[in-house]
């Protein structure tokens, strides 16, 4: 069974849906869902609330309301059928006299599953896996890791020249890349629920760590700012302990320590902007799930490469990375890229996470 024209366009707009509310619905997956008439036509979409508030599925079919009898639904993850925060959305889309839905990415927990089952009894036509390896690598990503691994979805971000240096041989680093790239990163942050910074770059360059807007101003959602401290150097004036946004000092000794950490607090997307040591770390353990490069047009020559040793000693043991895509960021060059070979204990295991969907 395959997707209308009208339903995969609906589907990559349900994409972007997910996408839109990132940032805001952990430990809940950010879906999004997109409903259209019997006629094809778009008339409601959605994105899933913070927690406690209503799911993309319920938010599109308020949207849509008696157009959306007899037409289609599609989502970007199977709807639950379990009572949690929120009613299901399965039964949802029952009263709202959906005659299709077409899914993504099935559920893959034991507690929210059953979504389709439950449709298909009721006489609904249902779909899936339409675009499921774009769905699973967007919105739905660090949610996936979660329940596949119980950790967050780490996304390296850095700013290097064209030969590889984050900073000049002086230790200067403001600023390598250009307005907009600056702009991404900011962006970036809004859509994570921690950054995570080492004590070493907290020190360098004090960083504020916050998402700000166009004008420069904090915005009024802020991501966790992490700084991992072992040896307590951080003095009390640095401006990531400010009031601009919660702040967390962790002393943990290694990065899956501090994941797990990260996990507990809800935390399942983290953006790590440490410094090359903090990264190889990260990087030596697989536990690195997607790499954002900011190339920007300069040589230095000297300074700080852009990560520290990985322990590879020669080029057959060298870590592999994919790219995802390329983009200009005015006159700085955006590579998005995925670790293709995990050198350590970042092994992807199966798993189910208790508030799967909820």
């Amino acid at each position: 069974m395959t997707a209308s024209g009208a339903e995969l366009r609906g589907m990559a707009r349900a994409r972007e849906l997910g996408e839109s509310v990132l940032g805001t619905t952990s430990p809940n997956p950010a879906v999004g869902a997109v409903v259209l008439a019997a006629d094809g036509t778009v008339v409601g979409e959605g994105g899933t609330n913070p927690p406690g508030g209503p799911h993309a599925e319920v938010v599109a079919l308020a949207q849509a309301g008696e157009r959306a009898r007899g037409g289609t639904a599609v989502v970007t993850l199977e709807p639950c059928a379990h009572t949690g925060r929120t009613g299901p959305c399965a039964d949802a889309l029952l009263a709202a006299g959906i005659a299709r839905v077409v899914v993504a990415v099935p559920e893959p927990t034991a507690l929210a599953g059953g979504g389709v089952e439950r449709l298909r009894a009721a006489g609904v036509d249902v779909v899936v896996g339409v675009e499921r390896e774009a769905a699973e690598r967007g919105a739905l990503a660090g949610w996936l890791t979660g329940v596949r691994e119980q950790r967050p979805y780490v996304i390296w971000k850095v700013a290097a020249t064209l030969d590889g240096r984050v900073a000049a041989a002086d230790g200067s680093s403001r600023w390598i890349t250009g307005p907009e790239a600056r702009a991404e990163v900011h962006r970036l942050r809004a859509g994570c629920d921690a950054v995570v910074v080492g004590s070493g770059t907290a020190l360098a360059d004090d960083p504020q760590l916050t998402v700000r807007d166009a004008d420069g101003r904090n915005t009024d959602r802020q991501p966790l700012r992490v700084v991992v401290d072992r040896a307590g150097r951080l003095p009390a004036t640095a401006r990531v302990l400010d009031d601009a946004a919660p702040t967390l000092v962790s002393r943990a000794g290694t990065p899956a320590q501090l994941l797990a950490e990260l996990f507990a607090r809800d935390v399942r997307r983290v953006l790590l902007e440490g410094g090359p040591t903090l990264a190889a770390a990260y990087l030596r353990d697989g536990l690195v799930d997607e790499v954002l490069l900011h190339l920007a047009p300069k040589l230095l020559g000297a300074g700080a490469s852009l990560v520290g040793d990985l322990g590879i000693a020669d080029i057959g043991s060298a870590l592999s990375l994919s790219v995802a895509d390329v983009a200009l960021l005015g006159g700085d060059v955006q590579i998005r890229l995925h670790p293709t070979r995990h050198t350590g204990g970042g092994a992807r295991t199966g798993g189910n996470v208790p508030n799967g969907g909820s």
